[in-house]
Protein backbone atom coordinates (compact mmCIF):
# COMPACT_ATOMS: atom_id res chain seq x y z
CA UNK A 1 0.00 0.00 0.00
CA UNK A 2 1.22 3.60 -1.17
CA UNK A 3 2.20 4.98 1.78
CA UNK A 4 0.35 8.79 2.44
CA UNK A 5 3.12 12.11 1.74
CA UNK A 6 3.37 14.39 4.13
CA UNK A 7 4.87 18.13 4.16
CA UNK A 8 6.98 18.74 7.42
CA UNK A 9 8.13 22.15 8.82
CA UNK A 10 11.16 21.45 9.64
CA UNK A 11 13.71 23.23 11.92
CA UNK A 12 15.45 20.55 13.05
CA UNK A 13 15.03 20.94 16.69
CA UNK A 14 13.56 18.42 19.23
CA UNK A 15 10.12 18.94 18.23
CA UNK A 16 10.10 18.58 14.82
CA UNK A 17 12.16 16.13 14.72
CA UNK A 18 9.95 13.87 16.81
CA UNK A 19 7.45 14.92 13.94
CA UNK A 20 9.40 13.07 11.45
CA UNK A 21 10.15 9.86 13.10
CA UNK A 22 6.57 9.67 15.07
CA UNK A 23 5.61 10.38 11.34
CA UNK A 24 7.49 7.82 9.83
CA UNK A 25 7.49 5.59 12.11
CA UNK A 26 3.87 4.99 14.06
CA UNK A 27 1.76 6.96 11.38
CA UNK A 28 3.55 5.46 8.45
CA UNK A 29 3.89 8.18 6.68
CA UNK A 30 6.77 9.49 3.77
CA UNK A 31 7.80 12.07 5.11
CA UNK A 32 9.27 15.30 3.35
CA UNK A 33 10.66 18.01 4.68
CA UNK A 34 11.07 22.26 4.42
CA UNK A 35 12.69 24.69 6.24
CA UNK A 36 11.43 28.15 5.44
CA UNK A 37 14.46 30.45 6.11
CA UNK A 38 13.18 34.12 7.46
CA UNK A 39 16.82 35.36 8.08
CA UNK A 40 17.64 33.25 10.73
CA UNK A 41 19.90 30.48 9.23
CA UNK A 42 23.44 30.96 7.77
CA UNK A 43 24.44 28.54 5.34
CA UNK A 44 26.78 26.37 7.55
CA UNK A 45 23.37 26.29 9.67
CA UNK A 46 21.16 25.05 7.00
CA UNK A 47 23.38 22.30 5.56
CA UNK A 48 23.97 20.92 9.49
CA UNK A 49 19.74 20.95 9.10
CA UNK A 50 19.63 19.04 5.94
CA UNK A 51 22.41 16.40 7.45
CA UNK A 52 20.33 16.02 10.14
CA UNK A 53 16.75 15.26 8.19
CA UNK A 54 18.59 12.87 6.02
CA UNK A 55 20.13 10.70 9.18
CA UNK A 56 16.44 10.74 10.57
CA UNK A 57 15.40 9.34 7.19
CA UNK A 58 13.17 12.10 5.46
CA UNK A 59 12.83 11.12 2.55
CA UNK A 60 13.53 15.00 0.77
CA UNK A 61 14.42 18.05 2.49
CA UNK A 62 13.81 21.62 0.80
CA UNK A 63 15.05 24.89 1.37
CA UNK A 64 12.34 28.02 1.50
CA UNK A 65 14.35 30.87 1.59
CA UNK A 66 11.91 34.28 2.24
CA UNK A 67 14.16 36.76 3.81
CA UNK A 68 13.40 39.70 1.40
CA UNK A 69 10.18 38.84 0.63
CA UNK A 70 9.67 39.16 4.85
CA UNK A 71 11.42 42.08 5.48
CA UNK A 72 9.65 43.69 2.22
CA UNK A 73 6.19 42.94 3.30
CA UNK A 74 6.13 42.75 7.38
CA UNK A 75 9.32 44.01 8.86
CA UNK A 76 10.08 47.43 7.15
CA UNK A 77 6.33 48.18 8.00
CA UNK A 78 6.98 46.93 11.78
CA UNK A 79 9.68 49.70 11.71
CA UNK A 80 7.27 52.23 10.27
CA UNK A 81 5.35 51.82 12.84
CA UNK A 82 7.81 51.18 15.92
CA UNK A 83 5.62 48.06 16.56
CA UNK A 84 6.66 46.66 20.03
CA UNK A 85 4.48 43.74 22.28
CA UNK A 86 3.69 45.06 25.72
CA UNK A 87 6.09 48.34 24.88
CA UNK A 88 9.60 45.45 24.59
CA UNK A 89 9.10 42.35 22.18
CA UNK A 90 9.89 43.64 18.81
CA UNK A 91 7.80 40.24 17.59
CA UNK A 92 11.00 38.98 16.60
CA UNK A 93 9.35 35.61 15.85
CA UNK A 94 5.67 35.92 15.88
CA UNK A 95 5.96 37.91 13.09
CA UNK A 96 7.66 35.07 10.83
CA UNK A 97 5.65 32.37 11.40
CA UNK A 98 2.54 33.70 8.86
CA UNK A 99 5.43 34.06 5.97
CA UNK A 100 6.71 30.63 6.67
CA UNK A 101 3.10 29.37 6.22
CA UNK A 102 2.66 31.06 3.20
CA UNK A 103 5.70 29.71 2.01
CA UNK A 104 5.16 25.92 3.12
CA UNK A 105 1.12 26.33 1.35
CA UNK A 106 2.82 27.50 -1.75
CA UNK A 107 5.57 25.05 -1.87
CA UNK A 108 3.51 22.02 -0.86
CA UNK A 109 0.45 23.21 -3.99
CA UNK A 110 3.39 23.39 -6.21
CA UNK A 111 4.05 19.99 -5.63
CA UNK A 112 0.92 18.41 -4.29
CA UNK A 113 1.17 17.38 -1.06
CA UNK A 114 -2.43 16.65 0.78
CA UNK A 115 -0.97 16.75 4.04
CA UNK A 116 0.98 19.43 6.04
CA UNK A 117 2.91 18.50 9.49
CA UNK A 118 4.13 21.15 12.02
CA UNK A 119 5.84 20.78 15.80
CA UNK A 120 3.28 23.31 17.72
CA UNK A 121 2.04 22.24 21.23
CA UNK A 122 -1.61 23.16 22.00
CA UNK A 123 -1.13 25.82 24.78
CA UNK A 124 1.16 28.63 21.90
CA UNK A 125 0.75 30.93 19.60
CA UNK A 126 2.75 29.49 16.80
CA UNK A 127 -0.34 26.70 16.45
CA UNK A 128 -2.78 29.27 15.75
CA UNK A 129 -0.79 31.18 13.03
CA UNK A 130 0.19 28.29 11.12
CA UNK A 131 -3.19 26.57 10.91
CA UNK A 132 -5.05 29.97 10.06
CA UNK A 133 -2.57 30.16 6.95
CA UNK A 134 -3.25 26.88 5.95
CA UNK A 135 -7.29 26.49 6.54
CA UNK A 136 -7.27 30.30 4.55
CA UNK A 137 -5.33 29.54 1.56
CA UNK A 138 -5.44 26.15 1.13
CA UNK A 139 -8.54 24.61 2.73
CA UNK A 140 -7.95 21.40 0.99
CA UNK A 141 -5.05 20.32 2.60
CA UNK A 142 -4.87 18.39 5.94
CA UNK A 143 -2.91 19.09 9.17
CA UNK A 144 -1.22 16.94 11.23
CA UNK A 145 0.18 18.04 14.26
CA UNK A 146 1.60 15.11 16.43
CA UNK A 147 2.96 17.11 19.65
CA UNK A 148 -0.48 18.83 19.63
CA UNK A 149 -2.52 15.68 19.36
CA UNK A 150 -0.18 12.91 21.69
CA UNK A 151 -0.09 16.46 24.46
CA UNK A 152 3.58 15.12 25.61
CA UNK A 153 6.22 17.68 26.92
CA UNK A 154 9.91 18.17 25.42
CA UNK A 155 11.35 15.10 28.37
CA UNK A 156 8.60 13.06 26.45
CA UNK A 157 10.00 13.96 23.14
CA UNK A 158 13.68 12.97 24.49
CA UNK A 159 12.95 9.94 25.94
CA UNK A 160 10.88 8.84 22.53
CA UNK A 161 14.17 9.31 20.42
CA UNK A 162 16.29 8.09 22.44
CA UNK A 163 14.64 4.90 22.51
CA UNK A 164 14.57 5.08 18.57
CA UNK A 165 18.04 5.45 18.79
CA UNK A 166 18.11 8.90 16.97
CA UNK A 167 21.57 10.99 17.65
CA UNK A 168 20.82 14.73 19.14
CA UNK A 169 23.20 16.96 20.66
CA UNK A 170 21.15 16.62 23.89
CA UNK A 171 22.80 19.57 25.63
CA UNK A 172 21.38 21.78 23.33
CA UNK A 173 17.44 20.72 23.66
CA UNK A 174 17.70 22.34 27.11
CA UNK A 175 16.42 25.70 25.96
CA UNK A 176 14.09 25.88 22.75
CA UNK A 177 15.79 28.84 20.65
CA UNK A 178 13.88 29.95 17.52
CA UNK A 179 16.58 32.58 15.69
CA UNK A 180 15.32 34.86 12.95
CA UNK A 181 16.09 38.01 10.92
CA UNK A 182 14.69 40.25 13.55
CA UNK A 183 15.67 38.97 16.74
CA UNK A 184 15.69 35.06 18.55
CA UNK A 185 13.27 33.99 20.53
CA UNK A 186 14.70 32.03 24.13
CA UNK A 187 12.11 29.33 26.16
CA UNK A 188 12.97 26.80 28.93
CA UNK A 189 12.23 25.86 32.32
CA UNK A 190 12.56 29.49 33.59
CA UNK A 191 9.31 31.02 31.47
CA UNK A 192 7.85 28.32 32.51
CA UNK A 193 7.02 30.30 35.91
CA UNK A 194 6.73 33.88 36.88
CA UNK A 195 9.65 34.08 38.61
CA UNK A 196 12.29 32.57 36.36
CA UNK A 197 15.18 33.76 35.32
CA UNK A 198 17.44 32.92 31.91
CA UNK A 199 20.66 32.26 32.59
CA UNK A 200 23.13 34.17 30.89
CA UNK A 201 24.13 30.40 28.53
CA UNK A 202 20.58 30.89 27.50
CA UNK A 203 21.16 33.39 24.77
CA UNK A 204 23.00 32.56 21.73
CA UNK A 205 25.03 35.36 22.04
CA UNK A 206 28.01 35.81 24.90
CA UNK A 207 28.66 38.74 26.21
CA UNK A 208 31.42 39.99 25.96
CA UNK A 209 31.91 44.14 26.06
CA UNK A 210 32.79 46.68 28.49
CA UNK A 211 33.09 50.33 28.63
CA UNK A 212 30.91 52.11 25.82
CA UNK A 213 30.71 52.69 21.96
CA UNK A 214 28.92 54.87 19.51
CA UNK A 215 26.99 53.48 16.17
CA UNK A 216 25.71 55.69 13.56
CA UNK A 217 22.16 54.60 11.60
CA UNK A 218 21.30 56.17 8.84
CA UNK A 219 17.27 56.25 7.78
CA UNK A 220 16.18 56.96 4.31
CA UNK A 221 12.67 57.44 4.43
CA UNK A 222 12.04 55.21 7.48
CA UNK A 223 13.96 52.23 5.83
CA UNK A 224 17.65 51.56 7.73
CA UNK A 225 19.97 52.19 5.20
CA UNK A 226 23.83 52.74 6.67
CA UNK A 227 25.65 52.08 9.21
CA UNK A 228 28.68 53.79 10.82
CA UNK A 229 28.45 55.84 7.43
CA UNK A 230 28.43 52.97 5.42
CA UNK A 231 25.77 52.56 2.73
CA UNK A 232 24.10 49.27 2.72
CA UNK A 233 21.05 47.42 1.92
CA UNK A 234 18.25 47.42 4.68
CA UNK A 235 18.75 43.59 5.35
CA UNK A 236 22.90 44.09 5.78
CA UNK A 237 22.26 46.69 8.61
CA UNK A 238 20.17 44.60 10.51
CA UNK A 239 22.59 41.94 10.34
CA UNK A 240 25.65 43.90 10.43
CA UNK A 241 24.13 45.95 13.49
CA UNK A 242 23.23 42.76 15.28
CA UNK A 243 26.47 41.27 14.82
CA UNK A 244 28.08 44.80 16.24
CA UNK A 245 25.32 45.17 19.10
CA UNK A 246 24.33 41.84 20.40
CA UNK A 247 27.97 40.98 21.93
CA UNK A 248 27.14 44.10 24.30
CA UNK A 249 23.99 41.88 25.61
CA UNK A 250 21.53 44.42 24.56
CA UNK A 251 17.86 44.03 23.04
CA UNK A 252 17.52 41.23 25.78
CA UNK A 253 14.25 40.95 27.78
CA UNK A 254 11.35 38.65 28.37
CA UNK A 255 7.81 38.96 26.95
CA UNK A 256 4.99 38.61 29.05
CA UNK A 257 1.42 39.22 27.62
CA UNK A 258 -1.83 37.40 26.31
CA UNK A 259 -1.49 34.42 23.73
CA UNK A 260 -3.94 34.07 21.51
CA UNK A 261 -5.27 31.43 22.96
CA UNK A 262 -6.20 33.67 25.81
CA UNK A 263 -3.86 32.49 28.51
CA UNK A 264 -0.57 33.95 29.69
CA UNK A 265 2.68 33.53 27.89
CA UNK A 266 6.62 33.92 29.11
CA UNK A 267 8.81 33.96 26.60
CA UNK A 268 13.13 35.17 26.82
CA UNK A 269 14.21 37.03 23.51
CA UNK A 270 17.60 38.66 22.45
CA UNK A 271 16.67 41.32 19.37
CA UNK A 272 19.61 43.93 19.44
CA UNK A 273 19.50 45.03 15.61
CA UNK A 274 15.35 45.40 16.20
CA UNK A 275 15.18 47.48 19.43
CA UNK A 276 17.89 49.62 18.46
CA UNK A 277 16.61 50.30 15.50
CA UNK A 278 13.01 50.68 16.62
CA UNK A 279 14.65 53.66 19.31
CA UNK A 280 16.66 55.07 16.94
CA UNK A 281 13.74 55.40 14.39
CA UNK A 282 11.23 56.68 16.45
CA UNK A 283 13.32 59.53 17.72
CA UNK A 284 14.13 61.08 14.09
CA UNK A 285 10.35 60.70 13.62
CA UNK A 286 10.04 62.76 17.49
CA UNK A 287 12.08 65.00 15.17
CA UNK A 288 10.75 65.40 11.79
CA UNK A 289 6.99 64.38 12.03
CA UNK A 290 3.87 66.62 13.29
CA UNK A 291 2.46 66.12 16.83
CA UNK A 292 -0.62 64.73 14.41
CA UNK A 293 1.26 62.28 12.15
CA UNK A 294 2.81 60.58 15.88
CA UNK A 295 -0.25 60.82 17.52
CA UNK A 296 -2.30 58.73 14.42
CA UNK A 297 1.28 56.40 13.88
CA UNK A 298 1.47 55.15 17.16
CA UNK A 299 -2.06 54.20 17.51
CA UNK A 300 -1.49 52.74 13.92
CA UNK A 301 1.53 51.49 14.49
CA UNK A 302 0.59 49.19 17.60
CA UNK A 303 -2.47 47.91 15.77
CA UNK A 304 -0.23 46.76 13.22
CA UNK A 305 1.84 44.72 15.15
CA UNK A 306 -1.07 43.47 17.19
CA UNK A 307 -2.71 41.94 14.20
CA UNK A 308 0.88 40.66 13.18
CA UNK A 309 0.98 39.12 16.42
CA UNK A 310 -2.55 37.54 16.52
CA UNK A 311 -2.16 35.55 13.61
CA UNK A 312 -4.44 38.76 11.16
CA UNK A 313 -1.94 39.58 8.39
CA UNK A 314 -3.98 38.41 6.08
CA UNK A 315 -6.74 40.26 7.48
CA UNK A 316 -7.07 43.59 4.14
CA UNK A 317 -7.43 45.97 6.73
CA UNK A 318 -3.59 45.34 6.98
CA UNK A 319 -2.93 46.65 3.63
CA UNK A 320 -4.73 49.93 4.25
CA UNK A 321 -2.72 50.41 7.27
CA UNK A 322 0.45 49.67 5.44
CA UNK A 323 -0.81 52.33 3.07
CA UNK A 324 -0.77 54.76 6.34
CA UNK A 325 2.42 54.17 7.65
CA UNK A 326 4.42 54.35 4.30
CA UNK A 327 3.36 57.49 3.36
CA UNK A 328 4.05 58.66 6.77
CA UNK A 329 7.83 57.95 6.48
CA UNK A 330 8.09 61.01 3.22
CA UNK A 331 10.76 63.07 5.31
CA UNK A 332 12.17 60.04 7.99
CA UNK A 333 15.14 60.30 6.63
CA UNK A 334 18.56 61.33 8.74
CA UNK A 335 20.86 60.27 10.72
CA UNK A 336 20.83 58.79 14.46
CA UNK A 337 23.39 57.99 16.75
CA UNK A 338 23.68 55.50 19.64
CA UNK A 339 25.60 54.76 22.62
CA UNK A 340 26.21 51.16 23.67
CA UNK A 341 26.73 50.07 26.97
CA UNK A 342 26.67 46.87 28.99
CA UNK A 343 23.33 45.84 28.70
CA UNK A 344 21.85 48.66 27.35
CA UNK A 345 21.85 51.59 24.63
CA UNK A 346 20.50 54.79 24.49
CA UNK A 347 19.98 57.62 21.43
CA UNK A 348 22.52 60.42 21.62
CA UNK A 349 21.56 62.62 18.70
CA UNK A 350 19.72 63.39 15.49
CA UNK A 351 20.76 64.98 12.26
CA UNK A 352 17.90 65.23 9.17
CA UNK A 353 17.74 68.06 6.58
CA UNK A 354 13.55 67.42 7.76
CA UNK A 355 14.20 68.27 11.64
CA UNK A 356 11.11 70.12 12.76
CA UNK A 357 13.45 71.64 15.95
CA UNK A 358 14.52 74.01 13.37
CA UNK A 359 16.54 77.17 15.26
CA UNK A 360 15.37 79.64 13.08
CA UNK A 361 12.27 79.65 14.20
CA UNK A 362 12.93 79.35 18.10
CA UNK A 363 15.41 77.62 20.41
CA UNK A 364 12.95 75.77 23.36
CA UNK A 365 12.84 77.26 26.68
CA UNK A 366 14.93 80.42 25.05
CA UNK A 367 14.15 82.47 22.72
CA UNK A 368 11.59 83.06 20.16
CA UNK A 369 12.03 84.30 16.91
CA UNK A 370 8.49 84.35 14.56
CA UNK A 371 6.15 85.30 16.77
CA UNK A 372 5.89 87.91 19.18
CA UNK A 373 5.35 88.33 23.12
CA UNK A 374 1.73 89.87 22.29
CA UNK A 375 0.88 87.03 20.40
CA UNK A 376 1.51 84.26 22.95
CA UNK A 377 -0.79 86.32 24.99
CA UNK A 378 -3.52 86.38 22.97
CA UNK A 379 -2.89 82.89 21.93
CA UNK A 380 -3.27 81.72 25.52
CA UNK A 381 -6.40 83.81 26.01
CA UNK A 382 -8.07 81.78 23.15
CA UNK A 383 -6.51 78.57 23.94
CA UNK A 384 -8.15 78.88 27.98
CA UNK A 385 -11.75 79.80 26.82
CA UNK A 386 -13.64 77.27 27.38
CA UNK A 387 -11.84 76.43 30.56
CA UNK A 388 -12.15 79.98 31.93
CA UNK A 389 -16.04 79.97 31.01
CA UNK A 390 -16.45 76.79 33.08
CA UNK A 391 -15.20 77.87 35.99
CA UNK A 392 -16.62 80.96 35.63
CA UNK A 393 -19.75 79.25 35.79
CA UNK A 394 -18.91 75.91 38.06
CA UNK A 395 -16.35 77.42 40.22
CA UNK A 396 -13.48 75.35 41.63
CA UNK A 397 -14.15 71.57 42.89
CA UNK A 398 -13.81 70.88 46.47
Amino acid sequence: MEKKKVLLAFSGGLDTSFCAVYLAKKQQMEVHSAIVNSGGFPGEKLEQIEGHAKRLGIVSHQVLDITADYYDKCVRYMIFGNALRNRSYPLSVSSERTFQAIALVNHAQKHGYKYIAHGSTAAGNDQVRFDLVFQVLAPEIKVITPIRDLKISREDEIEYLQMEEVEMNWSNVKYSINEGLWGTSVGGKETLTSTGELPEEAYPTHMDKSGSETVTLGFEEGEPVSLNGQILEPLVVIRELEKLAAPWGVGRDVHVGDTIIGIKGRVGFEAAAARIIIDAHLALEKHVLSRWQLHWKEQIGQWYGMFVHEAQYLEPVMRDLEKFLESSQKTVTGEVTVRLRPYSFSVTGVDSPHDLMNASFATYGEMNKAWTAEEVDGFTRILGNQQRIWYAVNGMEE
